[in-house]
């Protein structure tokens, strides 16, 4: 007979029944061989400690806490497993509601598209879909199809996503690699360059231009006046200015919008990430009335682009949750406060250690960049390190962050020399001395030659040779 694939399971139908607390009891031991075996193994090596998650929190099999600084990529603006969060899912799930009838309009959609848009004042219409980069490629559709013109404009550094759309405007070779040819129709320019962006539109071939208020990979920040130059460019030559705020908005940088602290008015805002604070695949694109009307402007057209789980109940109610945890508990407001101390507390750090270059962000997205230092001795062991492979330095900060101070961190990107912050914005006071101690410790360390860090740093730097020597 047969082995089944749940075991604890009967094998007579007529009395099987499913229960997923059993279930998971019954091989939770099983977690990082099911997905060895069957999905990313290399994601299992990297991570094999943790066992539950509470707001801002993580908390290995004995107990330990740790302060997660990921925040699973910026899903869990509002933390993970927050009550309301999970008593408005169960509360979806009871009431039988009758989700995704596709010939007929969602009450919960209309809702949580009313409180999106009360978040501005100059955008009229919402399309849900179920990711960020689905929101990316609807943004590329609509805008060609409101413009009639076939470019879009995107900066070198940016991360849309990698559907294959969203690939084709990804500033970072490393993604695109292998999976040539991408799609035409794509002009990159510089970030932070108005020049650059005013050659690319005054052709007037471009639809959209498309950035990041913030670059999430290396955390790079625009001058003051760029995003208020880009809108300005684009009205002149008659294109759409296309915020992406997936990683940046839903509070990240203290406002709802990042757009919001030079009060630019986009065409068109991109929202995913933290939307329905981790439980449930969403992406929204708001964008103006007249481009929406475009794309939608006849009765056969009504279905020209959607999403078959785009309007799902579960990812609906989490969205208006979502919004109601962020305000009833004054995130926004937190993330402002707790992230203008951090910064503060990195600049002095900038100020007495030599290895940081510098400090970089806005509310709880922050970047600490690592550079070459000026002392002989550091130098050289910069150099060593480096010399085997970009960025690796960043690794002697992640890993003792990880090991000694229970602070899960990463690199802002590949072959980067900057560390991100991207937390939960629950977080608090004493989270934020947690922090403050982590990093000045491990830093310091840094600075001892020879030293613990550094130490590490050749056994990292041997094991990339022979991995490298192997292939």
């Amino acid at each position: 007979m047969k082995t089944l694939p749940f075991p604890e399971l009967k094998a007579d139908r007529s009395q099987r029944r499913f229960d997923i607390r059993a279930l998971i009891a019954a091989r939770e031991g099983e977690r990082y061989s099911l997905n060895a075996k069957h999905l990313n193994e290399m994601m299992v090596r990297v991570f094999q400690t943790i066992g539950r998650g509470v707001g801002q929190y993580l908390y290995d099999r004995h107990g330990a806490r740790y302060l997660d600084l990921l925040s699973g990529w910026g899903v869990f603006g509002i933390g993970r497993n927050h009550p309301l969060l999970r008593e408005t899912l169960n509360g979806v799930l009871a009431a039988d509601l009758p989700n995704l009838a596709q010939m007929d309009a969602s009450l919960l959609a209309g809702l949580l598209a009313e409180r999106l848009l009360g978040f501005t004042h100059w955008l009229d219409k919402v399309f849900f879909a179920n990711s960020g980069t689905e929101a990316v490629e609807a943004a590329v559709k609509f805008a060609r199809r409101a413009t009639g013109r076939p470019e879009i404009v995107y900066c070198s550094d940016a991360f849309h996503g990698l559907t294959y759309g969203a690939l084709s405007m990804n500033g970072d070779a490393v993604f695109k690699e292998g999976f040539e040819p991408l799609a035409p129709g794509f002009t990159e320019i510089p970030f932070n360059d108005p020049a650059a962006l005013e050659r690319a539109l005054a052709a007037g071939r471009a639809a959209a231009f498309i950035v990041e208020p913030i670059q999430g990979k290396g955390v790079n920040m625009p001058d003051e006046s760029y995003l208020a130059d880009a809108a300005r460019l684009c009205r002149k030559y008659g294109a759409l200015f296309i915020a992406d705020e997936i990683q940046t908005g839903m509070g990240r940088t203290g406002r709802f919008l990042a757009v919001e602290h030079g009060d630019v008015e986009p065409d068109m805002v991109l929202l995913s990430k933290a939307l329905s604070g981790g439980h449930a695949p969403v992406g929204a694109v708001l964008t103006r009335k007249h481009i929406f009307d475009k794309v939608f402007d006849r009765m056969d057209r009504a279905v020209v682009h959607g999403s078959t789980f785009a309007r799902n109940d579960l990812a609906m109610a989490a969205g208006l949750a979502t919004l109601e945890v962020m305000e009833s508990e004054r995130l926004i407001a937190n993330a402002a406060r707790t992230g203008a101390r951090l910064l503060k507390s990195f600049e002095a750090m900038a100020q007495r250690y030599q290895l940081v270059k510098a400090v970089r962000g806005r509310g709880l997205m922050i970047g600490v960049e690592f550079g070459n230092p000026q002392s002989l001795k550091l130098k050289a062991a910069w150099s060593l390190v480096e010399a085997v492979n970009a960025g690796l330095f960043c690794q002697l900060i992640t890993i003792p962050l990880f090991k000694e101070h229970n602070i899960l961190v990463q690199v802002a990107g590949h072959a980067n020399h900057t560390i991100k912050l991207l937390p939960a914005l629950v977080i608090d006071e004493s989270d934020c001395g947690w922090i403050e101690r982590a990093f000045d410790a491990v830093i310091a360390d840094s600075h001892r030659v020879p030293g613990a860090v550094w130490s590490l740093g050749r056994t990292l730097a041997d094991h990339a040779l022979k991995a490298r020597a192997s292939k």
